[in-house]
């Protein structure tokens, strides 16, 4: 029956889209055929990157003066991620924000985007995703009808919150830490010290009220606006994840538009996560700041003693030589 259910929302969402599409053609003779692309995501309306979709969908606008809309949908409204990528594949006027994480189940070596100390900031990030290795996951995605409009969305690194300090991986023996479902992000955490704990991001305030959990791994975007301050006492800057977000739409949705539109959508969604990223840091800075203000304490952990215990889930996962590949193209050793 649940099965049966989503396939009747992704024929109704299938519908709806070929109406609008219909509904554009009509109006005044000779009126320029217009497209409405609408972008989900789970963040909520006040986080940075939402406003960063927002700009995007300005400058898109302005350049097709007004042939193509982008409407910016938080808080989950258009459903959950993968809801949205089922209807995206389908040929849906949807764009989601998603991860390498989601994104290996289609092309899996994508995945070592999420991995641990792949880069230690954005710049190096950005270099990663724009490296000639990196490029060839476009073509891999895309015969499983996907298209990357941006790689490049951040949210900044993520840290472990806890309820005691942490300096080495050894400290973190016997914690239960909340961490997304993906293998990349489960296996990191626990090559680091702890036991990762799968839980969806809206429980983990709860789970830490009641010790279901001992901490999480957070970027602070998110930990302020959860009011992680409140139930654990210590950030533990151990940076090991950088947060790369992708934009997607599906490969048919896509190629439906023309030529024109698809570079003007695409250069704009990739100028606007570059912008977004410096609001992102920024805003970062002033939470931690803030949180800080609420009694958190920061601890500077052997980050290097994190890194070397990384390498494990490297070897567990096979993604050592592909690392050691792409840190080569862009000239980090």
């Amino acid at each position: 029956m649940k099965r049966l259910a989503k396939c009747i929302a992704v024929v109704a969402a299938v519908t709806m889209f070929a109406t609008a599409i219909g509904c554009s053609k009509k109006g005044e003779t000779g009126a320029a055929k217009k497209y409405i692309l609408k972008m989900s995501t789970q963040l909520n309306e006040t986080n940075p990157m939402v406003d960063g979709f927002k700009a995007w969908a300005a400058a898109v606008e302005a350049r097709t003066n007004g042939a193509v809309t982008i409407q910016v949908y938080p808080s989950a409204q258009l459903g959950s991620d993968e809801d949205v990528i089922e209807q995206a594949l389908q040929g849906v006027n949807v764009a989601v924000l998603t991860d390498g994480g989601r994104m290996a189940n289609y092309a899996k070596e994508i995945g070592i985007i999420g991995m641990p100390y792949i880069a230690d900031d954005y710049t190096e990030l950005r270099q990663i995703t724009e490296s000639p290795t990196f490029q060839t996951f476009d073509a891999a995605l895309q015969k499983e009808g996907i298209r990357i409009l941006s790689y490049n969305f951040y949210d900044g690194p993520r840290h472990f919150l806890t309820k005691k300090e942490i300096h080495v991986p050894a400290d973190l023996k016997g914690l239960r830490i909340r961490t997304p479902g993906a293998p990349v992000w489960a296996k990191s955490v626990e090559a680091m010290g702890a036991t990762p704990i799968a839980m969806g991001w809206n429980d983990a305030y709860n789970a830490l009220q009641s010790q279901t959990i001992d901490g999480v791994e957070v970027q602070n975007t998110s930990a302020w606006g959860a009011r992680m301050y409140e139930v654990v006492q210590y950030m533990n800057k151990t940076s090991h994840f950088q947060l790369a977000n992708f934009v997607m739409v599906g490969e048919k949705f896509y190629q439906s538009l023309p030529e024109e539109y698809r570079t003007i959508l695409m250069e704009e969604c990739k100028k606007a996560s570059y912008d977004n990223a410096e609001l992102v840091l920024s805003v970062g800075a002033d939470y931690e700041k803030q949180m800080v203000e609420k009694g958190m304490i920061v601890v500077e952990p052997d980050v290097a003693a994190f890194k070397a215990a990384s390498e494990a889930a490297y070897t567990e996962l096979g993604f050592a030589d592909l690392r050691n590949q792409i840190w080569g193209e862009i000239g980090k050793r």
